[in-house]
């Protein structure tokens, strides 16, 4: 009988920990790295190649909304295509747990519309055999699962479930509060990593499925301070989403612990500007030299959309767009026909307010059309549809999309980053608290692949750009946003550590292109993208993917307080 499992042999090893790479041998036994040195091909039942090849950590993906898919898809891809080994769920505010039964349709309208996940996906996909966070947490761990998965407490389902819908902007009652705080604290004991929030105030881009801003948008500061007391009570957990610098640093300050905020070099992930990257560096080197552990989400990659107006929702800033586009196809059909709103679209859109910041409305091109009597229109961007009709923009734009039953893909225009802009994107890759993520994986299906950020990372960023070393890169995949979340035991390689590994060909890394997938429960679609030059990606010990293709292993973990 051999003594490993698996060897990997011979590859170029970056540990996450930004040692020097050099070229080894892993020895994997039980699910763990249990040798690091020379070994023989026989010493192992299984011998991986991994010549001229990377072999590095799996990613971290600390910043995604999985919280349903993962029951359906037990990859949660598009992040286990692109070497993501452990997800985060929960991330926003936005959570199924703790949910009464009565009010299960209530959470998933929310989630429907702020995260723009199928509402029937949802219905069909999730089992709902829980209630409590505990119990979530038990269902999670009963799942077949080919990522590792870690989870936070988002503070929506928990405010609605004790205060209700009716309360929103409004004080905990000290009754309240106290409930609240035990069933965080529940969910700290059950697991959690700890919780988190969106306070994106009442012009939150965000927004709940009637179109009024979250509960958590405009949820009393010190009601989040006096949540925030239940992580110094257990010692431990990190609090996602804070939004307001000085909140973020009175948070670190009652729990003790570390905090995740923002930080982009234009826009966030939804499109919506960021402020000056370097005033945000500044800010999170000054508050961590005060003691408070802030770390930053870190927006890098493109951010382009995709969409059809049937389900668009990311134009929320505008009041007037986000009535045009509440509701189901047929409403918003109705609404974008009534000549009054229009009017006051247009007469908005005259003033200078586009709702699409980094680009705009008669940049849009027209991907493709569903009904063939408009294929004349695919190709052409809005600005030309308006000058070849003699429409105003608006009316071209919409005009189009209501002839074609909504169905119309428009697409952001591709847009080349200057030198300028890589220069900012390399101090900001650098900076000391940034980690590379915010994938925003399961969310905005059918407008974004950003779950495709680790690929391009590696490709575009380190391989072709060389914003920083393959070293460093990989310590800020894996072992840095393992450490800032609070991963026990994962994240880097090194004996006695859980095997879960990326072995790839640097110079094959790529992206393809973007694609429809029906892959959802209830027939829905989403976007896609899958990567190429991944040889095989490795999940506590077992291989999940081979050359792209998914072996139907799964042996992922769910990890309560950080380790399985």
């Amino acid at each position: 009988m051999a003594e490993f499992d698996t060897i990997v042999k011979a590859g170029t090893i970056i540990d996450g920990m930004r040692t020097p790479r050099f070229v080894g041998d892993l020895g994997i036994k039980g699910g763990r790295i249990t040798y690091i040195g020379n070994l023989k091909p026989s010493d192992g039942d299984r011998c991986l190649d991994a010549s001229g090849l990377i072999v590095a950590p799996g990613f971290v993906d600390y910043h995604t909304h999985y919280d349903s898919q993962l029951f359906w898809d037990p990859y949660c891809t598009l992040s286990g295509w692109h070497g993501v080994t452990s997800v985060v769920i929960g991330n926003c505010g936005f959570a199924f747990a703790p949910v009464r039964p009565e009010d299960r349709d209530r959470a998933m309208l929310t989630v429907s519309r702020n995260e723009a996940v199928p509402l029937a996906t949802m219905k069909e996909g999730m089992p709902w055999d829980w209630e409590t966070f505990p119990e979530f947490m038990d269902s999670v761990d009963r799942a077949p699962k080919g990522v590792n998965v870690l989870a936070l407490l988002g503070l929506s389902p928990l405010l609605l479930n004790v205060m209700g819908i009716e309360s929103k902007g409004r004080s905990a009652t000290d009754a309240e509060m106290e409930r609240m705080q035990e069933i965080l604290y529940e969910a700290m004991q059950a697991g959690a990593c700890g919780f988190s929030t969106q306070r994106g105030g009442e012009d939150s881009i965000q927004r709940d499925y009637d179109g009024t801003p979250m509960i958590t948008d405009i949820q009393p500061k010190e009601d989040v301070l006096k949540l925030a007391q239940v992580l110094r009570k257990v010692g431990r957990g990190f609090i996602q989403g804070a939004g307001e610098r000085e909140l973020a640093e009175e948070l670190c300050e009652t729990t003790g612990g570390a905090v995740m905020s923002g930080l982009g070099v234009t826009t966030d992930q939804h499109g919506q500007p960021m402020e000056n990257y370097k005033e945000q560096i500044q800010w999170l080197a000054d508050a961590n030299q005060r003691g408070h552990r802030v770390f930053a989400q870190l927006i890098q990659g493109g951010v382009g959309f995709q969409f059809t107006l049937e389900d668009w929702n990311l134009f929320d800033r505008s009041a007037l767009w986000r009535e045009a586009t509440l509701g189901t196809p047929e409403e918003r059909a109705a609404k974008m026909r009534d000549p009054e709103l229009r009017g006051a679209i247009k007469a908005e859109y005259d003033e200078g307010n586009d709702p699409l910041p980094f680009t705009t409305i008669p940049t849009l091109y027209v991907q493709e059309v569903v009904d063939p009597e408009l294929h004349d229109s695919e190709g052409m961007t809005v600005g030309e549809l308006a000058e070849r009709d003699q429409k105003h923009v608006i009316d071209a734009f919409l005009d189009l999309a209501l002839a074609d039953e909504l169905r119309t893909t428009f697409v952001t225009p591709p847009r080349e980053r200057t030198a300028d802009e890589w220069e900012a994107l390399k101090e900001v890759c650098n900076s000391p608290y940034a980690l590379p993520g915010v994938s925003d994986g399961g969310a905005h299906t059918k407008f974004i692949t950003l779950g495709a950020y680790t690929t391009e990372y590696l490709s575009e960023f380190v391989r072709d750009h060389e914003v920083q070393g393959l070293e460093e890169a990989h310590w800020r995949l894996s072992g840095y946003p393992a450490q800032a979340i609070g991963f026990k035991d994962r994240g880097w390689i090194k004996e006695g550590a859980p095997a879960d590994l990326v072995i790839y060909d640097l110079e094959a890394l790529s992206l393809r292109p973007v694609e429809k997938a029906w892959d959802f429960p209830a027939d829905e679609w989403r976007r896609i993208r899958k990567p190429d030059g991944y040889r095989w990606i490795m999940v506590n010990g077992e291989v999940t993917f081979e050359d792209g293709e998914c072996t139907d292993a799964t042996p992922g973990a769910l990890l309560r307080h950080g380790t399985a």
